[in-house]
C-alpha cells in the first residue's frame, strides 16, 4: 500500500473519531441542559467551583495515566464546561423573592441596563424600565417598586439619584456605576430604606453572569437587600463585598490608571505613525495580545472611558505618581544604570510574590488560545 492510501485510511479513522467526539459533546450538552433545569427549580447557582475543580483534577489524573497531556485535557474540559454553562444559562433561573412586587431599572434600555432587565425577566420578576422620556411619569412608574437600580452613565448618576424622591420606604435602591462613594452617599441622602452600591465587573457584551464578579458596597439595612445578592449568586455571579472608599481607591489603579495608560499607548502608536498591520504580523502571541487589548478599548464608546477617567479628580494625583515613576525608570535607562533597574525589577517581583508564578501560568494558557486565533 502506497503512502497516499495509508494516509487516506488514517485520515478516515480520524474523521470517524472526530465525528464520534461531536456526538459525545452533543450528548453531554443535553445532560448539562437538564442539570440547569434542575438547578433553576431549587435556586442553585449554575456555577459550582468545587465540582469544577474536582472534575478537572480527576480528568487530569486520568489523562496522565493514559499518556495524554493533562494540560490538553484541562483545556478541552474548560472549553466544554464553558459551553455547558451556556446551555444551563438558557434554562432560566429561580426567583429568589417571589414577593418582590416590581423591579425598576433606570436606564434599562442602555447596554448594561439591558443585561439586568433580561436576567430579572428570566427569573419571572416584573421588570419595568425608566428612561429619560418616561420621567414625566416617574412617580407612577416607581410606585410599588421593590427594587430600583440606577444604570445610567457615570456623569448622570448623581443627578438621577437626586430625582428619585418617590420611592416606597421598603424599596431597595442600588446603582451599578464604576464609582461608589459619591453615588452611595447620594442614595443614602435621598432614600431612607435599604441602599446598596453595586459595581458589575463586566461589560454589556456578557451573555450571563456565570463566573462574573459583582462588587457590593454596603449602604443601609443589608438584611433587607441580602435576597438581591442571593439572586445574583443564583445567576452565577461572585459577590465581593468592600467598603466604598476602598473600592474607589482600588478602581483608580485597576480601571482608571490602566485605561489611561492604554489610551496613552494607543495615542503614542498613532502619533509615531506606526504601521499597525506590520506590528500585528511581526508580533509574538503575547505582544499581539497586548495590541488586541489596546485595539479592543478603541473599538468601544469613548464617552464611557472618558467618564471613568474623569469621574474623580483624585485620580489625577494617582496618574501623576504613575508618570513620575515612569520618568524615574527612564532616567535609569538614560544614565545606563542597569543595576538600579534590575534592583527595581527584583523588588517588584518580590512584591508580587506567589502571584507572579500564578499569573505566568495563567498567561501561558491565554497565549495558547491567542496563538490558535492568529491567522
Amino acid at each position: 500500500m502506497n503512502i497516499e492510501l495509508q494516509l487516506k485510511a488514517l485520515r478516515d479513522d480520524i474523521d470517524i473519531i472526530d465525528s464520534q467526539l461531536v456526538e459525545l459533546l452533543a450528548q453531554r450538552r443535553a445532560v448539562t441542559s437538564k442539570v440547569g433545569e434542575l438547578k433553576s427549580q431549587v435556586g442553585m447557582p449554575i456555577y459550582a467551583p468545587e465540582r469544577e475543580d474536582q472534575l478537572i483534577k480527576l480528568r487530569r489524573e486520568q489523562a496522565a495515566k493514559a499518556g495524554i497531556s493533562p494540560e490538553l485535557i484541562e483545556d478541552v474540559l474548560r472549553r466544554v464546561m464553558r459551553d455547558s454553562y451556556i446551555s444551563q444559562d438558557a434554562s432560566g433561573y429561580r426567583c429568589v423573592n417571589p414577593e418582590c412586587k416590581k423591579v425598576v431599572v433606570v436606564g434599562g434600555k442602555g447596554q448594561l441596563g439591558k443585561v439586568f432587565v433580561d436576567l430579572f425577566y428570566r427569573s419571572n420578576y416584573r421588570v419595568v424600565t425608566l428612561e429619560q422620556e418616561d420621567w414625566v411619569n416617574s412617580e407612577q412608574i416607581l410606585t410599588d417598586s421593590s427594587v430600583v437600580i440606577v444604570a445610567v452613565p457615570i456623569r448622570l448618576t448623581t443627578e438621577i439619584i437626586q430625582q428619585l424622591n418617590h420611592l416606597p420606604s421598603d424599596c431597595i435602591l442600588a446603582d451599578v456605576t464604576s464609582v461608589k462613594e459619591q453615588p452611595l452617599a447620594e442614595m443614602l441622602k435621598i432614600h431612607s430604606g435599604p441602599v446598596i452600591g453595586l459595581h458589575p465587573m463586566f461589560g454589556p457584551d456578557v451573555s450571563g453572569l456565570i463566573k462574573q464578579t459583582i462588587i457590593a458596597c454596603q449602604g443601609r439595612a443589608p438584611e433587607r437587600y441580602q435576597w438581591l445578592l442571593d439572586q445574583f449568586q443564583v445567576w452565577g455571579a461572585k459577590i465581593y463585598q468592600v467598603d466604598a472608599k476602598a473600592h474607589d481607591q482600588a478602581m483608580a489603579m485597576v480601571q482608571v490608571m490602566r485605561h489611561f495608560s492604554t489610551i496613552a499607548y494607543g495615542y503614542h502608536l498613532m502619533t509615531e505613525g506606526a504601521d499597525i498591520s506590520q506590528l500585528v504580523e511581526m508580533s509574538s502571541p503575547i505582544y499581539r495580545l497586548e495590541l488586541v487589548m489596546v485595539g479592543r478599548l478603541f473599538a468601544q464608546d469613548p464617552i464611557l472611558y472618558t467618564d471613568i477617567i474623569f469621574s474623580n479628580r483624585e485620580n489625577i494625583a494617582m496618574m501623576k505618581r504613575f508618570a513620575h515613576r515612569f520618568l524615574e525608570l527612564l532616567a535609569d535607562i538614560e544614565q545606563g544604570d542597569k543595576k538600579s533597574f534590575v534592583a527595581m525589577f527584583n523588588e517588584v517581583s518580590n512584591w508580587f510574590g506567589d502571584y507572579a508564578d500564578i499569573f505566568l501560568q495563567e498567561s501561558k494558557a491565554m497565549l495558547l488560545k491567542a496563538n490558535e486565533l492568529k491567522k
